[in-house]
């Protein structure tokens, strides 16, 4: 068990001075100028036929501004890359593609078959950045814990909840559930997570004597995962320094699944031209090359960020970071004063 002995939990202002050691490469300007090229090329399909309100909807998520958090954000392209991938199918797909009626429609299931492709990498990919940096953070929080029976039976106990968490979503599959509806139940049990790690923090009185004392938390481990997920707590710093990355490439596959969607919806009345089809292949490319290296970064980052620091640090940190913070110097027999 390490010792929390003269620690105190990570602060923003001391998070902030490590990310400057870490700035995130700008992504480049073919992923905002392709997903808006996509979007419009979308819109352009309405005259083909009326758009859905399922389009509709996907339109308007298309536009608007992702969510906030980092977590939510990666979840989401998840989400959007299975919801490509079963568009992708081929029993899905126009049957005119699924024919190969025209040479034409041969080299569209190729382009199709190359972006199916990738976006399975991607999404195998993105699975295990997710279940690595889970481990990583129970590992490391579970260095603070007794390593006794008492640190395995919190570790049986996470196992078995993981356990019934996977059997939710399996039965949710197996009632006929969408795609969206498990991403739903998915995000709601990261939030349980979140919101049971909160409650630890939080406890007070007898229960807090029994989570200290008998199960051997440091009190400095219950204020760090209290405070860690606060709105403007130290993970603001980490949204504020790379979220805008990350939206970016959550609007491209937003974008790459609306067009697809009512691309292939309209193909018996229009079939996709070669301009568009490079449109989109360029989009999949940087898309899926993007969020490689985004997650391969931010792995990297926050493997080695540090949850806990001495008083001191963090004290020197914060005084850094206040505006209030002011040296001066008082010659022997000078009055200073400070108006508040």
């Amino acid at each position: 068990m390490a010792t929390t002995e003269g620690l105190v939990p990570i602060t923003r202002a001391y998070l902030a001075r490590y990310y400057d050691k870490y700035p995130l490469p700008p992504l480049p300007d073919a992923a905002t100028d392709l997903a808006a090229r996509l979007r419009a090329l979308s819109a352009d399909l309405a005259a083909v036929a009326p758009i859905t309100p399922d389009e509709e909807l996907l339109k308007q998520e298309a536009a608007g501004i992702p969510a906030h958090k980092i977590d939510e954000n990666m979840w989401k392209n998840r989400e959007q890359m299975e919801e490509i991938l079963f568009l992708l199918n081929t029993s899905r797909r126009p049957v005119a593609l699924q024919q190969k009626s025209t040479p034409e429609d041969t080299e569209i299931v190729s382009k199709l078959d190359d972006i199916e492709a990738k976006l399975k990498d991607m999404l195998k990919k993105l699975e295990q950045f997710q279940l690595k940096n889970a481990d990583n953070v129970f590992n490391t929080v579970m260095t603070y814990m007794p390593q006794d029976f008492r640190g395995t039976l919190i570790r049986q106990q996470r196992e078995r909840s993981e356990r019934n968490k996977q059997a939710e979503v399996d039965a949710l599959a197996s009632a006929g559930g969408s795609i969206r509806d498990r991403y739903a139940l998915l995000w709601k049990q990261q939030m349980e997570r979140r919101v049971q790690l909160a409650q630890l923090g939080s406890a007070t009185g007898v229960y807090k004597t029994l989570v200290r004392y008998l199960v051997g938390v440091p009190q400095v481990l219950l204020d760090f995962i209290r405070q860690i997920n606060d709105d403007n707590g130290p993970m603001e710093e980490q949204r504020e320094r790379y979220g805008p990355a990350l939206y970016t490439l959550t609007k491209l596959v937003l974008a790459i699944r609306l067009y697809l969607h009512v691309s292939l919806a309209r193909y018996g009345q229009r079939k996709i031209d070669k301009d568009d089809i490079a449109v989109l292949q360029h989009a999949v490319i940087i898309y899926t090359e993007e969020f490689v290296k985004f997650t391969e970064f931010i792995g990297e980052v926050f493997v080695n960020a540090p949850f806990f620091i001495s008083a001191e640090d963090a004290g020197a940190a914060d005084a850094r970071k206040s505006d209030e913070y002011k040296e001066t110097i008082i010659p022997a027999g000078k009055t200073h004063e400070v108006h508040i």
